[in-house]
Formats: structure tokens, C-alpha cells, sequence
């Protein structure tokens, strides 16, 4: 399905990252897979490898330099670039303006948003130079919907999604495709959650995963630019 595709994925050791590295090697892609744990990055890669082609560094998207050399390790070992998967993400959940650092608000920022940026920076000309391909930022309702105590994870992903829409206006006619998805509650471990069986009305890793792969298989006349997803059946108030 994806066979000669290499897809970059940033926060690809667990969760709704490792399940999009996943669905992206059973279908035949190369996937090169990043994170700040070098553990989780050994463990994850060689999950991957069991399934078909895969490599993997440490990367903290928050370090342009460490982007830029993510992203020459993935062209060096896999042979280019073709799917960019932005994932990476932190949150201070629960903090007020009042309470929260500088240094957390500036994490938050500089993972959220700037990580997207250098990725995307240094991986359009490869794309480009391979005919085109396709950048797909993970975001959150929080990037349209305000929140109390999540002021900074809000202003990240508010900004995400205007990035996202701008960019996605000046890449298409280099064939280019950008989308953003909008997860509502997922079940993973982000933000300081647990997942759980009881948290299975929750939207799933995989469910993503699967919007994924419906994207990249999509007829390339076809631009979803901007996908919103809701559990279907959320506790009742």
C-alpha cells in the first residue's frame, strides 16, 4: 500500500504516535521514528522492525538542531522523506495563568508549535524534491475550543491550527497535502492520563492511526485540511 513511502514521525515511542508508526509498517512504509527517551526510542524501533522497515533516534523538537539532524539520520538510513507525522506534544494540565511557570508555558509553546515549524521548515524541500507528499500535524479540540487551566496547551494548539491552515495554502501546488486532525479525548498516557479499560468510550490510539492511513489513501485530487474527532458515545452529564 505504502511500499517506497518513508514517513518522520515526532513523538513516535507511544501512544497515538507509535499506533500511526505502526499502521504505517504493516502497509509497507519505511517509518522513521523520534523522541526525548533513548529507551523508549530503542524499545519502540525495535517493535517496528518485527513488523517491516523502521529506525529511530532522540530528538527534542524543541532543539531546531535536533530536528534538523532527526530529519538527515531519516534521509541517511531510510533514503528520503515523503510523510511527515507532527505528534510530539506536552501539557501542564490543571494549572491556571496564575500558576503555571514561564518555563512550562515556554515548553508548551516550543514543542507545540515551534517542533511543528522546524520539522516542517527542513522537511518541505525534501518532499518537494521528491515530487510531493504530505505533512499531517496532530492538534486537539483545545486549538478551538478555550479551556480554563489550560491556557498555554490552548494557546499552543490555537496556534498550530493557524499555522497548519497557512502553510497548507502555500505548499498544495508543489502537490504538497497538509491536514491537521483534532482529537477530542484519547486514551493514552499524554497530559498525565492513564489509560484504562473503563476510559474506553474514549477515542482509541488506532482510531487515529486509521484516519491516518484513510488520509494518505485518499485520491490526490482530495484535501481534507482540517479533521475533528469526538468520542461517539462520551459519558453522560
Amino acid at each position: 500500500m505504502f511500499e517506497g513511502k518513508v514517513a518522520f514521525i515526532t513523538g513516535g515511542t507511544k501512544g497515538i504516535g507509535y499506533s500511526i508508526a505502526e499502521a504505517l509498517v504493516k502497509g509497507g512504509a519505511s517509518v522513521y521514528i523520534c523522541g526525548r527517551d533513548a529507551a523508549g526510542v530503542s524499545k519502540a524501533v525495535e517493535k517496528l522492525k518485527a513488523l517491516g522497515s523502521a529506525a529511530g533516534g532522540v530528538c527534542d523538537v524543541r532543539s531546531e538542531a535536533d530536528v534538523r539532524r532527526s530529519i538527515d539520520e531519516c534521509v541517511a538510513a531510510l533514503g528520503g522523506v515523503d510523510i511527515v507525522i507532527n505528534n510530539a506534544g506536552i501539557a501542564f494540565p490543571g494549572k491556571t495563568v496564575e500558576e503555571i511557570s514561564g518555563d512550562e508555558f515556554r515548553q508548551t509553546l516550543e514543542t507545540n508549535l515551534l517542533g511543528v515549524f522546524y520539522c516542517c521548515h527542513y522537511a518541505i524541500p525534501l518532499l518537494r524534491n521528491r515530487g510531493g507528499g504530505y505533512i499531517i500535524n496532530i492538534s486537539s479540540l483545545a486549538g478551538q475550543n478555550a479551556h480554563p487551566r489550560m491556557a498555554a496547551y490552548n494557546a499552543s494548539k490555537f496556534g498550530l491550527n493557524g499555522f497548519t491552515e497557512a502553510m497548507m495554502q502555500e505548499v498544495r501546488h508543489d502537490d504538497i497535502k497538509v491536514t491537521y486532525i483534532c482529537p477530542g479525548s484519547v486514551n493514552t498516557h499524554f497530559g498525565n492520563d492513564t489509560p484504562s479499560p473503563e476510559k474506553a468510550w474514549q477515542i482509541q490510539p488506532e482510531d487515529i492511526a486509521q484516519v491516518v492511513i484513510d488520509l494518505l489513501k485518499m485520491e490526490p485530487r482530495v484535501l481534507p485540511s482540517k479533521i475533528e474527532i469526538r468520542p461517539s458515545r462520551p459519558p453522560a452529564r
